[in-house]
């Protein structure tokens, strides 16, 4: 047999080597040619791992900075391939860029949950409608458990969750858990054109090591609230003093006004609930039975359409009685479950006074101080509820300011009217108390003065140019809400005057009741527009938005 020829060996060993150094275009070609994997099979292998979260650990999105051109393929394959609504998006692109005029950088920024090691959504939603998957970490949102009360939307300081008001509850990216179980990336992941985008197994340690540093991306909220565990990478050092593009766009927030008179009226009712607790001190208890039934059928009224407007604020009000089992989390299940208690007591209460009952002075007494306690531990609830999502608008010495001076002011000036419609109408103890006009009137004069100067101090900051919050709640008090600004200070420095004429005609019943009953009621006209330029003016946290 003839011996193979040396250049029938080159060649063969040529057109092997050949076949090891094929290009990726001809290796796809060759694989897809025979049908041998999936046309998407990359997506599958390259960009997802290949294992499933150890203990300690759970998936996340990385993104790489340096590939990402803001094209918006990942939108609108999440939009499309999730089926979401019109005006939904539970992915968007923004824009970071450097301030320094001698580095002029800038990154493309897509973004969408975090799926954070501690999700303040979770932790704030008051009918556990959020869970955070023990094996692969990923926070999901349970739709049909969702009430609608958007309370989520307030606590992400990523503005992740999105209200749909057509559905009436929150929704938001699952990371497209039920792909992943079948082994096939995200819709956003699939889509990227540049490969930005993947899943990765990150460490839950190691991430709340970085991001208590608040090692996150630059123009973004801080890190060290929910510890978010998206991984930002780029070849490039980021600078620290990157801001979003849309840092200075200024736009006024949600009025929420079903929230709006729910918060006023329950702090109405809960600051006339404690001035009848405490009438019993001012020795005149063989006079008290009538003023007591007043304010305590004025406080329980209040109190009822208080919290009746808030059902007006839930997209599912039938589902309302799921909400106490968060309690254990959220301040808004707190909050509920207090002033269902404050109702309770001021029922019961208000039963002892009209009903036909053999109840003494002592029950009645510890019913109506039960009663102020538990709607007093309820406006509690209600600052923590805003104080708790890391708004500066909504920080613990504004809110606290607010919602507390509130409660004394509205409770003195409701108190008042009633007891000089009391007056008025003949009855001793009315006309007895109204010498307690001096009082009551100088407790309101005091707490509304705080409150306007406390409000007033906000507008100050709009002599800076940074755009920082404050600065810009103060341009959206005063540019687009001016009206509502305005009428605020005047309706609560007439209330003043008036408070200051009514102390100096307090034994005039005939000229006080309607004295008294203009305040209450320019009071009440304030404490609205207050509360409405609570909600208008706040500045939202969020992640950098489009490019402006």
């Amino acid at each position: 047999m003839r011996a193979p020829q040396t250049t029938d060996l080159a060649l063969l060993d040529l057109l092997l080597n050949d076949q090891q150094t094929l290009t990726a275009v001809e290796r796809f070609a060759q694989i897809h040619s025979r049908q041998e994997r999936p046309l998407q099979e990359k997506y599958y292998r390259d960009l997802i791992p290949l294992t499933t979260p150890l203990p300690g650990q759970q998936y996340g999105f990385e993104v790489d900075l340096d590939a990402c051109t803001g094209c918006k393929a990942c939108v609108t394959a999440c939009h499309t391939l999730n089926g979401l609504d019109k005006n939904e998006t539970w992915r968007s692109v923004g824009l970071i860029h450097s301030q320094a005029h001698n580095l002029p950088l800038f990154h493309m920024v897509t973004t969408a949950c975090h799926h954070c090691a501690h999700p303040a959504c979770m932790d704030g939603c008051p009918v556990k409608a959020y869970e955070k998957d023990a094996v692969t970490g990923i926070v999901k949102h349970l739709d049909d458990q969702c009430i609608g009360c958007q309370y989520c939307v307030l606590k992400c300081p990523y503005d992740v969750p999105q209200y749909s008001p057509e559905r009436g509850i929150v929704r938001k990216c699952d990371m497209c858990s039920s792909r992943l179980q079948v082994n096939e990336a995200p819709a956003c992941v699939q889509a990227c054109p540049n490969a930005a985008i993947k899943i990765v197994v990150v460490d839950v340690a190691k991430i709340i090591e970085k991001t208590n540093q608040n090692c996150f991306l630059p123009g973004t909220p801080a890190a060290n609230y929910t510890h978010p565990t998206t991984q930002y990478k780029s070849k490039q050092k980021l600078n620290l003093n990157m801001v979003a593009a849309d840092a200075h766009h200024v736009a006024p927030a949600h009025s929420h006004m079903p929230l709006v008179f729910m918060l006023v009226l329950t702090q109405m009712a809960v600051g006339i609930s404690a001035v009848n607790a405490l009438l019993p001190l001012a020795a005149l208890r063989d006079q008290m039975p009538d003023v007591h039934k007043v304010l305590g059928a004025l406080a329980l009224g209040i109190g009822v359409a208080g919290l009746n407007c808030a059902l007006l604020h839930l997209g599912r009000p039938l589902y309302a009685f799921r909400a106490f089992l968060g309690y254990k989390t959220s301040w808004l299940s707190r909050e509920i479950i207090a002033f269902s208690l404050f109702l309770g007591a001021a029922s019961a209460y208000a039963g002892s006074l009209f009903l036909p009952l053999s109840v003494t002075a002592s029950v009645q007494n510890a019913l109506s101080a039960s009663s102020a306690g538990a709607g007093i531990l309820g406006v509690f609830c209600s600052m923590m509820i805003y104080i708790d999502t890391r708004r500066e608008f909504w920080s613990a010495p504004f809110t606290v300011i607010k919602f507390g001076l509130s409660t004394v002011l509205l409770g003195a000036a409701g108190s008042l009217a009633a007891i000089a419609v009391l007056a008025h109408s003949g009855s001793a103890a009315g006309a007895a108390l109204m010498k307690f006009a001096e009082p009551f009137a100088a407790a309101f004069l005091l707490a509304s003065l705080i409150k306007l100067v406390s409000e007033m101090s906000v507008l100050s900051n709009t002599s800076e140019s940074t755009f920082m919050p404050l600065e810009k709640s103060a341009i959206i008090m005063l540019q687009h809400s001016g009206v509502a600004t305005s009428l605020r200070f005047i309706c609560g420095f007439s209330a003043c005057v008036l408070a200051l004429i009514l102390v100096a005609n307090k034994t005039n019943a005939e000229f006080g009741m309607p004295l008294a009953i203009s305040l209450a009621a320019l009071a009440l006209a304030g404490e609205l527009l207050e509360r409405y330029l609570y909600f208008r003016a706040v500045v939202a946290l969020k992640m950098p938005g489009s490019v402006m």
